[in-house]
């Protein structure tokens, strides 16, 4: 193998970087590294949170990487001592696994300029969330002119081959799954009702998605007319003329939180704190609320405005129209229920 010139120069920039800087490791020659989500989180973190983070920090460099949770926590895992990763965007269920591993540092409450201002559902000591996930039907408007009520709607014989549902892998999924299970007697601990109505299921489901894009996309492809769905997922198609709509079962839709975490041994935690504040900023937070993107904040001092307004009002009504889900109980029976339900949920 021939080394060129430019291989030589490159090389010794690096070494002198060292050189001149001795505490510089390995891990810190790279860029700064946030996670997002997928999806429209990635639109919404790559247009808003990214630019205010670098202008409010000398035009600092971030790198966004998506990736969904438990990619996050296998890149992590591997690699402890120099993680990947700085910043890392968790549901609820990987988060306490993030936590119960010792992969994520204690957040600085103390340093904060936001934290105090955030819901308390929304933060905890290790991590705090920019956004709250809600769970609840996405359907296509042209084909479905009567809106769903509620999850039991998905049975109704006239949606054969047209309802989509997502795999137990997504908080997505799971949240569906263990709803539904608590409506007909289960509960986290058990769902096994749960999956006798998704076995009823089967005839009327016309494509399985892997993650909330892809359920979301579903609609947009034309496989699917009527889903549990993420709600921002759906606003941003949409926004884009889309014929879908969402709306929350009458009896309360599911609501999560994805945290943001600092990474431990991350050797840019300092710039991953920066840009954590960043995205609990009632700035960030009022401009990811707007269309196309249609986040809901988290940030009590953020108004709420526009469509989410209209599903909830205001931050002090969420608790009445969502139900939250204990997920420490969820992930001790997870990793069997996403194997039950890929054995058993097949079309």
């Amino acid at each position: 193998m021939s080394i060129t010139r430019r291989d030589l120069m490159i090389s010794s920039l690096a070494i002198g970087a060292m050189e001149a800087f001795p505490q510089m490791s390995q891990a810190q020659a790279r860029r700064f590294v946030a996670n997002c989500l997928t999806g429209s989180w990635e639109v919404a973190f790559r247009d808003i949170a990214v630019p205010v983070y670098r202008r409010d920090n000398n035009n600092a460099e971030v790198a966004l990487e998506p990736m969904i949770g438990v990619e996050q926590l296998a890149k992590i895992s591997a690699s402890k001592a120099n993680p990947p990763l700085d910043v890392t965007m968790l549901d609820n269920g990987p988060s306490l696994v993030a936590i119960s591993q010792d992969l994520v540092a204690p957040y600085p409450v103390d340093k904060s300029k936001h934290y105090a201002d955030i819901l308390p559902d929304a933060k905890s000591p290790m991590g705090v969330s920019p956004c709250l996930q809600i769970i609840g039907i996405a359907y296509n408007t042209d084909r479905i002119k009567t809106p769903p009520t509620s999850w039991e709607d998905l049975w109704n014989p006239e949606y054969k081959g047209r309802v989509g549902v997502t795999n137990l892998i997504s908080s997505l999924g799971m949240g569906f799954m263990v709803d539904v299970a608590r409506k007909h007697g289960g509960s986290e601990a058990n769902i096994d009702e749960a999956f006798k109505r998704l076995n009823d299921l089967k005839p009327n489901i016309g494509a399985v998605a892997a993650n909330p894009s892809q359920a979301a996309a579903l609609f947009q492809q034309g496989q699917i007319d009527i889903a549990p769905a993420i709600f921002n997922e759906i606003m941003l198609l949409k926004a884009h003329d889309v014929p879908v709509d969402f709306v929350l079962p009458k009896d309360r839709g599911v609501g999560y939180t994805s945290t943001m975490h600092i990474v431990k041994n991350s050797p840019y935690a300092e710039q991953a704190f920066k840009y954590i504040e960043v995205c609990l900023s009632p700035e960030v937070q009022t401009k990811m609320m707007q269309a196309p993107y249609l986040v809901v904040p988290t940030n009590s001092k953020v108004k709420l405005t526009g469509e989410i307004a209209k599903l909830f009002g205001s931050t002090d009504k969420l608790k009445e129209k969502l139900t939250y889900l204990d997920w420490k109980t969820i992930n001790s029976n997870r990793g069997a229920w996403i194997e039950r339900f890929n054995r058993e949920i097949k079309i």
